[in-house]
């Protein structure tokens, strides 16, 4: 008899299929070299600020010990600048941790989980991990007048039932690049019971500049079901490192601290992470030219014809109105890399990330 580990797998498990990242970015390094552009992963070009580079550098003698298990000084930095309290935040391995987590520790199959259709990923993964039934709501139609393919609140609000537990969001979305102001965000939570926790995930947060969109964080006093995350793989450009944290109420929090990982956030992380939060001229920058070079790149691919989808974060979904694996495919012989959305309903779609002026260009010159 052959040995088959998949059959042995728990059911939720057998449901999964494992993380596609792609292509083979590593190899691909080898290949361009430093004509590669890399558009693919919604990294930010500018770097992270001076202050995290010679914070990992204090840091290094220490490698050998382990890392702060609370990440007390990281948590307590945060505390400050987000207005909160230490008691109110997780730390986890990148948000992605974070958002598994959470419909870990919630969810089960005597539950259900609510999300949107073209949604961020790890949304549906999260769902199929706990063994939950997933409630997938149609997004808002591609002819909507001012949020094509963005999340129908009214329609989640509808789909939400008695066993629902969690309702995930993105707040800008990925991939859509998509948001719905704090009115909206309001009102939906006023309708939500109590009984069901609404994850506002806000990876993309330091890139907004669309007036009514501030943060979930502000409601937080008033619902005590609601979780905010972010991460430092974005705007603070320390993917690398993978950190993020969720932001709760205590009692929410204290539940994520059970089935938490020890020492889920490494050294450098916790000592790169303080620093560029201090740093906050950093990321204003950041966000001021990603506003910049985002509708320098619209403008231009509207000129070629093609449609770019709203967008609050630093990349753009485009609309090519056809299959777009010939122009992925085409795209990537020339060393530009982009993420083809077949894999989330949208065949004739691209996400492109801001890239530097020169990528920009190059991805520009190389569209068919």
């Amino acid at each position: 008899m052959t040995f088959d580990a998949a059959a042995l797998a728990n059911a939720a498990t057998r449901k999964l299929r494992a993380y596609d990242p792609g292509h083979d970015l590593p190899a691909l390094r080898k290949r361009f070299g430093k004509v590669l552009a890399e558009l693919g992963s919604n990294e930010n070009p500018l770097g992270p600020s001076p202050h995290a580079i010679v914070a990992i550098e204090a840091a290094l003698p220490e490698i050998f010990r382990y890392p702060d298990p609370q990440g007390g000084s990281l948590k307590a930095a945060l505390a400050k600048h987000l207005g909160a309290d230490t008691a109110q935040i997780t730390l986890g391995n990148g948000s992605h941790e974070l958002l598994m987590l959470i419909a870990q520790c919630f969810a089960d199959a005597d539950t259900s989980i609510a999300f949107s259709e073209f949604g961020f990923a790890v949304f549906p993964i999260a769902t199929a991990a706990a063994g939950a039934q997933p409630i997938r709501v149609p997004a808002l139609p591609r002819d909507h007048a001012t949020m094509p393919l963005g999340h129908d609140l009214n329609a989640m609000v509808r789909a939400i039932r008695a066993d629902t537990r969690i309702v995930y969001l993105a707040n800008p979305n990925n991939p859509t690049g998509t948001w719905f102001d704090d009115a909206a965000l309001e009102g939906f939570l006023a309708c939500v019971p109590a009984t069901t926790l609404v994850v506002i995930d806000e990876a993309y947060h330091e890139f907004v500049t669309a007036a009514g969109l501030s943060s979930a964080l502000r409601l937080l006093p008033r619902y005590p079901n609601l979780i905010v995350t972010r991460t430092f793989s974005k705007a603070y450009a320390l993917a690398g490192l993978r950190i993020g944290y969720a932001v709760s109420s205590p009692s929410v929090a204290a539940v994520l601290e059970r089935l938490r990982e020890s020492f889920n956030v490494n050294s450098l992380a916790l000592a790169s992470t303080e620093a560029a939060l201090n740093d906050q001229g950093h990321i204003v920058k950041c966000r001021d030219w990603n506003f910049s070079e985002r509708e320098y790149l619209a403008k231009r691919l509207h000129a070629q014809g093609l449609r770019t989808l709203p967008s609050q974060t630093n990349f753009v979904l485009v609309d090519f109105g056809r299959d777009a694996a010939p122009v992925e495919a085409a795209l990537f012989e020339h060393g530009v890399i982009v993420r083809l959305m077949s894999g989330y309903g949208l065949p004739d779609c691209l996400r492109i990330s801001v890239g530097s002026r020169a990528e920009n260009e190059r991805l520009l010159d190389a569209l068919p």
